[in-house]
């Protein structure tokens, strides 16, 4: 017993200097700790040091470049930079650029208040307002009201796909003075007109069947049209208006191809055409004279059963000097049209996705 006693004793005296070179150790890592914890917290980093207007400027280009518009939440709106930290949450709130396009929803009725914080942010910035709501039952009217006509003043690009039935639409009318674009798509049953009586700006459109029936707009003004599944009998009136078209696409479906006798249409400013559409008329080219085409993308059923004769037949009526011919949905022998038109730049057939480069000249 009296020898067990002796040994712990002796052991005892060899662990306290063992914990005392430990303690030491132990006290240098901590010091170490501290200076390096010390030295982290005074560092600044570089992007906090830059100058707001730089990240101001930084925040412009993380959203989608104007007028596409940034969702509403998510990695590319800019509520997201307003969750980082209170300087930059400071800098947002101040940037009118980022809150300039903005995408309304019914799924998010703060966005339809009619004292949006979203448009207020933007300033005396011109916006983007786009609103979809094929995914939703109905808009009622005095959400779209207060999401849209108190901002018509300031608004320059104005996107509207309202696919279902929108009971009560209000008219969406009067002044827009800086309206550059205007996309609309309506429902069929929709029975209202819509009147946009002075818009100076407004110099592109996109419309489908349901809003080129019910809108009125000063056509002459505008440089580019995109008609989309839209009958020939709407079609051609507003064609004989637009006689300022530089760029034209129409989606075209026929109802009654007696319905248009022989129409006449002259676009002495138009540069590409493109044409496409089912149960579609032809010849239709043989309505057309185009003194300035030099891009056109038709489907070949257009062209009627003698498809080499109705474009010959239109490039000599036009006078125009076509550079890009582009060939949809094509059934006979991509060769007959580079044998007979060799001085076209370029030659495309098939769909977007495919298409066959037939041969191409340089400049």
């Amino acid at each position: 017993m009296l020898q067990r006693l002796a040994q712990d004793r002796a052991r005892l005296a060899e662990l306290d200097p063992q914990i005392l070179e430990l303690e030491r150790a132990l006290a240098v890592l901590r010091s170490q700790r501290s200076a390096l914890k010390e030295r982290l917290a005074a560092y600044k980093y570089p992007v906090l040091t830059l100058p707001n207007e730089v990240i101001a400027e930084i925040f412009v280009h993380f959203i989608p470049e104007y007028p596409a518009c940034p969702p509403l939440a998510g990695s590319q709106s800019p509520i997201l930079l307003t969750h980082i930290c209170r300087l930059w949450r400071e800098i947002a709130h101040s940037t009118p650029k980022l809150w300039r396009a903005v995408s309304l929803s019914s799924r998010n009725p703060f966005s339809l208040n009619p004292n949006n914080i979203w448009l207020g942010r933007a300033g005396c910035f011109p916006l983007a307002i786009r609103m979809h709501e094929a995914d939703v039952d109905t808009v009622h009217e005095s959400a779209l009201s207060a999401a849209i006509l108190p901002y018509r003043l300031r608004c320059e690009y104005l996107e509207l796909r309202l696919e279902q039935y929108v009971p009560y639409l209000p008219r969406i009318e009067g002044d827009f003075p800086h309206l550059k674009h205007l996309d609309l798509e309506l429902d069929e049953e929709l029975d209202v007109k819509f009147e946009f009586s002075h818009v100076p700006m407004l110099r592109s459109a996109r419309l489908d069947v349901f809003a080129a029936r019910w809108i009125v707009l000063p056509w002459s003004q505008l440089t580019t049209l995109a008609l989309h599944t839209i009958a020939l009998e709407t079609c051609v009136p507003i064609l004989e208006k637009a006689t300022n078209l530089s760029v034209c696409n129409l989606g075209l479906f026929i109802h009654d191809e007696n319905c248009i006798a022989n129409p006449r249409i002259m676009l002495p400013h138009l540069k590409s055409l493109k044409v496409n559409g089912d149960g579609l008329m032809n010849t239709f080219l043989d309505s057309f004279t185009l003194p300035l085409l030099s891009k056109l993308d038709i489907c070949e059923e257009l062209l009627g059963p003698d498809q080499i004769s109705s474009l010959t037949t239109f490039i000599s009526r036009s006078e125009c000097k076509l550079q890009h011919l582009r060939i949809s949905c094509i059934k006979s022998d991509p060769a007959t049209y580079s044998a007979a038109f060799p001085s076209i730049q370029e030659l495309t057939f098939g769909t977007d996705e495919e298409s066959q480069l037939l041969h191409s000249l340089p400049d």
